[in-house]
């Protein structure tokens, strides 16, 4: 049993890109699938689909293509978890990180659902600073 997804979602990743791994699988939740929406509208996966599990097909799995610059470097250097189970990090609009100057960016869980940073001062909303991609 998976205590933290998140933290196990973003795990997957980092490990993945280090050994530079086409893709990458992980059991489906609707939070996961929304981070991979906001990463892929980012910029840093190419794509990613839900997709059923052979053995059972009531179970989902989420497949996440990752992105990889000409040279072979992943696109994603850092991939960080803020907001913890034991410790819940919450931010205002106005405290939503830009990291590495608005290159990286923020993953918010507001009341308007998973936004990035950028969506989320638009909207004029803050939340649960889940992570920081960049």
């Amino acid at each position: 049993m998976i205590m933290d997804p998140i933290s196990d979602m973003f795990t997957r990743i980092r490990n993945a890109t280090r050994v530079r791994h086409d893709s990458v699988m992980m059991p489906h939740s609707k939070i996961k699938e929304s981070l991979c929406h906001i990463l892929m509208k980012e910029g840093f996966v190419v794509r990613y689909q839900v997709v059923s599990d052979t053995d059972n097909s009531v179970k989902k799995k989420l497949k996440i293509v990752l992105k990889y610059r000409p040279d072979g470097q992943p696109v994603i250097t850092e991939i960080l978890r803020v907001s913890l189970p034991s410790k819940r990090r919450y931010v205002s609009r106005c405290d939503i990180p830009k990291p590495r100057r608005g290159f990286g960016v923020s993953l918010v869980s507001t009341s308007l659902g998973v936004l990035s940073g950028k969506q989320a001062r638009l909207a004029n909303v803050g939340g649960e600073l889940l992570g920081i991609v960049s």
